[in-house]
Order: C-alpha cells, then sequence, then structure tokens
C-alpha cells in the first residue's frame, strides 16, 4: 500500500473531536482520504458541511506527526493494518455501528475465517471453568474455527492457551498498542499465538492498559465472532460486558449453568434466565446449534511436544519422568513429584487433554 494513503489512514485515527460518525462523512463526502489533510478547511466544510468550529479543532498537522511515529513502529515491527474501507478488515466488525476505523495486528491469521467462536469469562476461573474451557477447544477443533478471547488473566488465558495446545487458530484482542503485552506473564503465550493466530487492536503504541480500554477491547471480542460462550462469570464484569455487547450485536451467545450458590456462576444462569443466552451443557450444543455438526474436517495432528506446547513447571516434570521411565504408577509419581494427589490428578488431566500422555488400566500413565 501507498505509504502516504497508510499515513493518512493512521492520522485519521488522531484528528481531535472526529470520531467515527464523522470520519464516515469525510470520507464519504470527499473523494479521497488526502483530501481530508490536503484541502483548506473552507473547501471541506463546504463538501462535508461538518461545522467550521469542528474542522478548525481537529488539528491535522498534530494527527499526522502521531500518525509518523505509529508508521515508523508498524514498518520497523511487521504490524499489519486494517483499515475499514479496505479487503483485510473483519467483515463481521463490519455490522457493527460502533466498529473502529483503524485495526492494528501482529501474527499470521485470517481476518475473515469460516467460523469464529468467542470465549470469555472470570479472570479467577476454578479448575472445573479451565476443564471446561479446554474441553471445548478439544471439540471445536475440527471444524475449522478460530477462537477470540482478550489475553486477560482466567479464562481469557485458558482459552487461548487450549487453542495453541490444539492447533487452533487463535485471536487476542488487546486493551493497549502493539508495543506491550499485558499482563506481561502472558508474553511467552502471546508470542506462540502469533504462529498460528495473532494479535489484534485498535489502540495505537504508547497506549496504557488502562480500565477504560477494556469495554472498547470487549467489543470487538463481541463483533469479531459468530458465537460467544461464556465460562464462568459473577453477575457484573467483562464477560457481562461482553455477552451485552455480543446480544446487541445479534451474536449467538452460550453458557455454562452452574451452583446457585457459586458467585462465579451468577453471570451466566442471569444470561439463560434472561433469554439472553442458549444454555450450553456440552461443546455438542454449540456445534448443532450453529448448524456446524456436518462440517466436520479430518483434525489437523497437532504437534503435542513439548518444544510446541506451553507447559507449566509441573506438566514439564511429569512428561520428563513419564519420557525416562516409560509408563508409571500414579503413587509411583506422587512420590517422586512429592506434590499433593489433587494437583497430580490435574496437572495429569490437562496433560490427558491435551494429547501429551495417556492413562492405562491400574492407574498407570505414559507418554
Amino acid at each position: 500500500m501507498n505509504s502516504k494513503r497508510k499515513l493518512y489512514q493512521i492520522a485519521l485515527t488522531f484528528l481531535k473531536g472526529i470520531g467515527p460518525k464523522k470520519i464516515g462523512i469525510l470520507i464519504s463526502k470527499l473523494s479521497s482520504i488526502e483530501m481530508i489533510f490536503e484541502e483548506s478547511i473552507r473547501d471541506v466544510h463546504e463538501k462535508t458541511k461538518i461545522p467550521l468550529s469542528i474542522l478548525n479543532n481537529m488539528d491535522r498537522i498534530q494527527a499526522i506527526e502521531k500518525a509518523k511515529e505509529q508508521l515508523d513502529f508498524i514498518q520497523n515491527n511487521n504490524i499489519q493494518t486494517h483499515f475499514y474501507l479496505d479487503a483485510n478488515y473483519p467483515r463481521r466488525l463490519k455490522q457493527c455501528n460502533d466498529a473502529p476505523i483503524l485495526l492494528y495486528s501482529r501474527g499470521d491469521f485470517d481476518v475473515n475465517p469460516k467460523r469464529v467462536v468467542a470465549i470469555v469469562g472470570t479472570r479467577h476461573s476454578s479448575e472445573y471453568g479451565k476443564e471446561l474451557t479446554r474441553d471445548l477447544a478439544k471439540e471445536l477443533q475440527p471444524y475449522n474455527v478460530q477462537i477470540v478471547s482478550g489475553l486477560a488473566y482466567g479464562t481469557d488465558y485458558n482459552a487461548h492457551k487450549a487453542a495453541v495446545d490444539f492447533n487452533i487458530t487463535t485471536l487476542a484482542v488487546l486493551g493497549h498498542g502493539l508495543d506491550r503485552i499485558y499482563p506481561y506473564t502472558h508474553h511467552g503465550l502471546a508470542q506462540k499465538m502469533c504462529e498460528n493466530g495473532g494479535l489484534l487492536t485498535e489502540f495505537p503504541i504508547k497506549t496504557k492498559p488502562d480500565r477504560i480500554n477494556f469495554p472498547m477491547r470487549n467489543r470487538i471480542v463481541a463483533g469479531m465472532s459468530d458465537a460467544l460462550v461464556i465460562i464462568e462469570s459473577k453477575k457484573r464484569g467483562g464477560a457481562m460486558i461482553t455477552a451485552e455487547l455480543a446480544f446487541d450485536y445479534n451474536r449467538d451467545i452460550f453458557a455454562y449453568p452452574g451452583s446457585a450458590r457459586q458467585e462465579n456462576s451468577f453471570g451466566c444462569n442471569l444470561l439463560i434466565q434472561k433469554n439472553m443466552s442458549h444454555l450450553m451443557a456440552c461443546p455438542n450444543d454449540l456445534i448443532k446449534l450453529m448448524g456446524w455438526e456436518n462440517s466436520k474436517t479430518s483434525p489437523k495432528k497437532p504437534d503435542y511436544t513439548p518444544s510446541s506446547v506451553l507447559l507449566s513447571d509441573l506438566e514439564n516434570s511429569i512428561f520428563s519422568l513419564l519420557k525416562n521411565k516409560g509408563v508409571m504408577h500414579f503413587d509411583k509419581l506422587l512420590i517422586d513429584l512429592q506434590i499433593s494427589s489433587q494437583d497430580l490428578n490435574s496437572n495429569l488431566f490437562n496433560l490427558e487433554l491435551g494429547g501429551i500422555i495417556k492413562s492405562l488400566p491400574g492407574k498407570i500413565y505414559s507418554i
């Protein structure tokens, strides 16, 4: 793309007092984006009827200077831009009246995949919630689905990690610029995601992960999806905001029901009660309701090795023991690892779900 055109596309997002709606007017009334910056303010006013008071305050010079800094960064860091009018803009987002004019991305993914499932939930997910997320990803793997979430703690992280483990394309929508990863502890996962998926944001570099940004991030998660799944959620929080946005965008919403006494189930139960969400008992509920059951493809065989799967330290220790010993009894693993049976059970379950180990009769495990 012409660098000057890309510069002006970026500069549009820095114009003061000019939001997406006014940008739409400017683009529709003028014959090119360049004219927004090169025509006199008087001529722009006459052609668009936007008040002179607004046009005089939009500060085109400063917008271009800020855009130059962004352009230098994206050119030096292998970052792509997705302008609203270009072919590489996500078509699902175009259906949303508050879609961003410009997006930045890093990675290797299709902006318009055949199927997209967004998975969200509490930042304080339980082991049960983690198991639900992995089970969902495993069942979706043969259906050529892209998994979208927000790279936050808890459910978001579980969704992205499960997608990586099962070789599913996964996309994280960020609430900050691509010059950082927040939380930083997810940096390794974000790097791995860029090999089969990536990172997407509307925010320029130097944008901090401030609280106000995350509802904006959530609207993109909702808008990018065909179906939104809420794993666990309190009555209030980011997952519920995303669900409300998805409902407004006419997306299919699925929620796992939970105990009436469990706070992390209150949100899911409420969505089901208000008929905003389908009750989801198992992944097949989503597959059937979305009409995907007859489109199953031959599953790609994931490359489940420690070099390609993000294992925890304990999971790596279990894998190493089994690799060296061949087969091991549960009790022997307990003795060698010096951990509780509960911790061993949950980690063995994760490794088995990932296809890395298998359980044999008599509580024996092997690679």
